[in-house]
């Protein structure tokens, strides 16, 4: 069995590293677009995604700094604190920083002998792929502007959400740093991330309909909102253009879409790479089911794994944008129906019950 990934993102990584453990040869076509430049960017982790990741032998749980209590507040009640999801005795989620992850898993690749890289022109390799001229039983496509995604997976439904993501690592002195919280301010949520003792991650979604905002000024913005660190000093800031998009068909013959690709979205409540997580692990149980079964690998998975997680996705889409839209409206207007809505929910044991599994297990 030889199975093509075209990419070379974390979704491209793990999948690589779960499917050589089924004795399947990979072959990776890396386009040449990833760089190592996100100094400053920092992935939750839910804490079945680890579990399920440890199971298959990529274990991050020393890299990572885990959470046990999210906190959030609401800026038009002085920062008042809204909800609570803890403390509880396990962890709630793991936070690790994206570059960390990456050379994780490339250490590990390094080390399998049934991966390998394609060199040819992107062209020729393309064109091979669109006009089904290939020798794969599968291709995994996570490249969203390729020629096969323009050519094949160009119906999506789109979401501009009119904001940008600003990261940046703040150095603080050393705390008890186990609380993740974000505040819903008239600017956008923001959410205060620790990676240890020392340092917290910051990601500031900020909507930018009516400006465009300088560095100097998310910096004033996250001292203002910061009532809990005492500030050193920052990285240097990222700023990443948000856009959700949910895919119509992930796939066609023997090419299935993945990561991204299918599914973006805003990153409010960390779910991007959880969703892709939990698509990876419904995919490696098709494929075990037809290993187990003595059946060749071919669109029947694709077409199983389409009809299991499409409507799921869909719905978490779906979800994660009213959230966001709801949060927008509500900061016009001054929180007047997130803090009724919160002052209700506040000692709901079963509202916070399904939202910690909802962030956990996702929808499935």
């Amino acid at each position: 069995m030889n199975i093509c990934l075209i990419g070379y993102g974390l979704p491209c990584l793990i999948l690589a590293n779960i499917l050589t453990n089924k004795n399947i040869k990979i072959s990776i076509f890396d386009e040449g677009n990833y760089k190592k430049k996100f100094e400053t960017r920092t992935l939750g982790i839910a804490k079945k995604n680890i579990d399920f990741l440890k199971k298959e032998s990529i274990s991050i749980e020393n890299n990572a700094w885990f959470i046990n209590n999210i906190k959030i507040f609401n800026e038009s009640q002085n920062n008042k604190e809204i909800l609570n999801f803890g403390p509880v005795d396990s962890k709630i989620f793991s936070i690790i920083k994206y570059n960390k992850f990456i050379s994780l898993l490339e250490k590990k690749i390094k080390k399998k002998k049934l991966i390998h890289f394609i060199k040819k022109n992107k062209t020729t390799f393309y064109n091979s792929i669109v006009n089904n001229k290939n020798k794969f039983d599968l291709i995994v496509n996570f490249n969203e502007n390729n020629k096969i995604s323009k050519e094949l997976f160009f119906r999506k439904q789109y979401k501009n959400y009119n904001s940008s993501a600003y990261t940046v690592v703040a150095n603080h002195q050393k705390c008890d740093n186990r609380i993740a919280h974000q505040i819903f301010t008239k600017f956008g949520p923001i959410a205060f991330l620790p990676i240890s003792n020392t340092q917290t991650s910051i990601v500031f979604s900020v909507f930018e309909e009516n400006k465009k905002f300088k560095e100097y000024e998310i910096l004033n913005l996250i001292k203002k909102y910061n009532k809990i660190y005492s500030f050193k000093s920052f990285s240097k800031i990222e700023k990443f253009y948000l856009k959700g998009s949910v895919l119509k068909n992930y796939y066609n013959k023997n090419i299935l879409c993945f990561g991204d690709n299918i599914h973006k979205v805003h990153p409010l409540a960390g779910q991007g790479l959880n969703m892709t997580i939990r698509d990876i692990k419904i995919l490696s149980e098709l494929i075990d089911k037809k290993i187990d079964l003595g059946l060749r690998l071919d669109k029947s998975v694709l077409k199983e794994f389409e009809n299991k997680t499409k409507h799921y996705n869909y719905l978490f889409f779906s979800s994660i944008n009213f959230i966001y839209e709801f949060f927008k409206f509500d900061s016009k207007i001054k929180n007047n129906y997130s803090n009724k809505i919160f002052n209700l929910l506040e000692n709901n044991t079963l509202f916070k019950k399904y939202s910690m599994n909802f962030a956990d297990k996702g929808l499935i």
